[in-house]
């Protein structure tokens, strides 16, 4: 029996360091994106602010143990073997949870999964143990759990993704008020009072909540407690003081306020958090060293008084984090979704999602809104808060936002999250700054009416996802409890065995998967994106019109709904880049004209092939799906035909913007109109047999769609090979780097 709980322990240990390295890599852009993303120092620099913030986050984390030891569950009410199984059940559901959801590309949340998981873990184990009791009924399933703290840290997740947006709002509009967007000029005259009452309230939340632990004993924090308001008021003074000092010398002093706003962040997220990643195991490790032994199902009564974590494995914690923190690429990048929807400007650059009906009705409520302030609020008024809201990059570094935004997103965040942590409630990090920068980019007015409606479609998929989050999380810990309960050693070894295989797949077979583009393009970047994506669609659309007039021959209508399926991802890439032309072309500032322009017609022509590949491909798959008569052997003859000059064609276009060599040119006019003369012809000959009552009309009509579709795709195609070539040639491009 003791080697299946070390096996347990080894399990948990495992899963703990995979969660430290997997929680470090998809939160870490919590308290660098602010940093990173107003270029406020070095990377380097910025790294080690946060390791230190990290180091001592660690250190004050103990007490958010209680939330994994009994945060959830009365641990009195079971015994050693199932809190054992209750804790593996918990973290097998995370990874599970983590596989889904990186398969899906949903957005999840480490603290929400941990605390659904050990509700639904415990209610699975509570309900087998009742089960096996005659005297118990599902009545008494409340005594076995927490359901106040529950409750509790629940609503308190809940309220920090509202609390988080509002206090972000309104922080981040009254901050623009004082300073507007030229902020430079009364920056020096008020800069250090407002850096002063930020740095204070770092200070304060920082050492005085998150770190109070560990100078808990101290004359100087029971000063503080006796004189609350007087030492945050001598602490903004001092603060303040220290600024105006520091900009004598023309320090940033907003680059000091960012830099300590990420390490009280990093050490937020380390206290806050880590409880995520390791409370679970070290709770096992406590509930295994409490029993001493004796794996009796004895009472588990030692464990509700063991409140203290292990300080060696907490700093063992904190290295782990540390290192990944250096080490991994992915914690390294920028936010994209929280780049996207908090960056300035009415063509949201990189948003990828659609409105519907909740995001417009939103949009027209504001815009109504804003239109009654408007009618009641002085002329004035307006123009004064008018024009302390007009943009103006006086940074001129390309940041998605300024430094005043930065330390407003910094400060707020690791005040919501350092009073969580304080009052042992775990809030979601993710989403509090998440919120935060959508709070105060709303008051920064970078939500313009071109782009409000996606970016708050934006905000709801988020908000939606940590609810998504909750439910799996709690039924995949129920499931996997119940299959660790009632399967016994046997469920366990398999359940272990493929848990570990969805680890190392999501984090090491499927690492390679990222975006293409990286997210602080260059110039050169996108030209050469712009020759891959010519090369690989132009591939793509061949293989697929080739592939669906021999499937429309066979009449293969699994190989048609494919075909369907793949056109139509094709179809919406080649658009999405349409709609990225704005930015594109922003990025290629420095060129020509004509290489916009160029550039321009080539993603137009590139979307109309795939277009009318899609226009093919969807007829041909309705034809055999609703089992319509094949065709007939004039057509099938003329297709076969009309597929081989369109593949001479296409193989011949396809060379030419592999190898950059368009010499050949004027040979694919030559073909092109030949081509168009057989189509012609070809289409005459259908319209007889029509009007001679040859053949039927089903067929007929598929015939010429096909046709006309195939004339519009390779028309376009010779546009897109003569606009690629002037395109290279301005942009000076001697030869791509796609390889076919």
């Amino acid at each position: 029996m003791e080697t299946l709980y070390m096996a347990m322990l080894a399990t948990l240990a495992i899963l703990a360091v995979s969660g430290l390295y997997v929680g470090v890599t998809n939160d870490a852009v919590n308290f660098l994106n602010a940093a990173i993303g107003s270029k406020a120092a070095k990377l380097k620099v910025i790294l080690l602010v946060a390791s230190v913030g990290i180091i001592l986050g660690v250190i004050s984390s103990s007490g958010m143990m209680e939330v994994a030891r009994s945060g959830m569950f009365h641990p009195t009410m079971f015994s050693f073997h199932e809190v054992m199984i209750l804790y593996v059940s918990v973290m097998m559901a995370n990874v599970i949870l983590l596989d889904i959801y990186n398969s899906l590309g949903l957005p999840t949340s480490t603290t929400v999964a941990l605390v659904f998981s050990l509700l639904g873990a415990a209610i699975a184990v509570a309900i087998y143990k009742i089960t096996n009791t005659p005297d118990l009924g599902i009545a008494d399933l409340g005594s076995y759990l927490n359901t106040a703290r529950a409750m509790g840290v629940i609503t308190a997740i809940l309220l920090s993704v509202i609390i988080a947006f509002v206090f972000g709002t309104i922080v981040m509009w009254f901050s623009r008020l004082l300073f507007s967007f030229r902020y430079m000029a009364i920056f020096r005259k008020t800069g250090a009072l407002w850096c002063g009452a930020s740095f204070t309230a770092i200070v304060y939340f920082a050492v005085f909540k998150a770190l109070k632990g560990v100078l808990a004993d101290t004359a100087f924090v029971a000063w503080v407690n006796e004189n609350m308001l007087l030492a945050v008021v001598i602490c903004w003074v001092a603060c303040s003081a220290l600024m105006a000092f520091l900009q004598m010398f023309r320090i940033n002093i907003l680059r000091i306020n960012i830099l300590s706003g990420t390490f009280a962040l990093a050490l937020a997220f380390a206290g806050n958090d880590l409880v995520n990643f390791i409370g679970v195991p070290l709770a096992g490790l406590d509930a295994y060293n409490a029993v001493d032994g004796d794996f009796a199902m004895g009472s588990m009564a030692a464990l509700e008084g063991e409140s203290k974590a292990q300080f060696g494995w907490l700093i063992l914690s904190g290295v782990i984090m540390v290192l990944t923190l250096w080490t991994s690429t992915k914690s390294l990048n920028v936010s994209k979704t929280e780049t996207s929807l908090a960056g300035k400007g009415d063509e949201a650059d990189n948003i990828e999602y659609n409105s519907n009906i909740f995001s417009r009705s939103i949009v027209r409520a504001s815009i109504k809104i804003s239109h009654f302030l408007d009618r009641v609020t002085p002329k004035s008024v307006q123009k004064f808060v008018e024009k302390r809201f007009e943009y103006e990059d006086v940074e001129h570094t390309g940041a998605p936002y300024d430094m005043i935004r930065a330390v407003v997103n910094l400060t707020t965040a690791a005040l919501l999250i350092s009073v969580g942590t304080s009052l042992k409630l775990p809030l979601s990090t993710t989403y509090v700054c998440f919120m935060v920068a959508m709070g105060s980019s709303l008051a920064d007015k970078a939500w313009g009416r071109e782009s409000a409606v996606y970016r708050i479609t934006g905000v709801m998929t988020v908000v939606m996802g940590w609810f998504v989050t909750g439910i799996g999380a709690f039924l995949i810990a129920i499931v996997v409890g119940a299959i660790l309960m009632w399967g016994g050693t046997i469920a366990f070894i398999v359940t272990t065995i493929a848990c570990m295989w969805m680890l190392i797949k999501s984090n090491f077979i499927n690492s390679h998967k990222a975006d293409a583009m990286p997210e602080e393009a260059t110039e050169e970047d996108s030209i050469e994106r712009v020759i891959d994506e010519v090369c690989k669609m132009m591939k793509l659309s061949t293989n697929i019109y080739d592939r669906t007039m021999v499937a429309v021959l066979k009449e293969d209508r699994k190989a048609l709904k494919e075909l369907v399926r793949e056109s139509t991802e094709c179809y919406e890439h080649t658009n999405k880049l349409k709609y990225s032309i704005m930015p594109a072309l922003r990025k290629m500032k420095s060129s020509s004209v004509e290489v916009s322009l160029y550039y321009v017609q080539v993603v137009d022509y590139l979307s109309e092939i795939t277009k009318a590949i899609l226009h093919i491909t969807r007829p041909a798959f309705e034809h055999i799906d609703n089992n319509h008569k094949g065709l007939s052997q004039e057509q099938v003859d003329d297709l076969m035909r009309i597929n081989d000059a369109v593949a001479e064609i296409y193989g011949m276009i396809n060379r030419m913007l592999v190898t950059n060599d368009f010499r050949d040119i004027d040979d694919v006019l030559t073909l092109r109109d030949e081509l168009f003369e057989h189509i012609a012809e070809t289409t005459k000959s259908e319209l007889q047999r029509i009007t001679a009552g040859e053949g039927n009309t089903k067929a007929s009509m598929f015939y010429l769609t096909a046709m006309s579709e195939t004339k519009t795709m390779v028309l376009q195609a010779r546009n897109l090979l003569k606009s690629q070539r002037y395109f290279l040639e301005h942009a000076g491009v001697s030869k791509p780097k796609y390889n076919m």
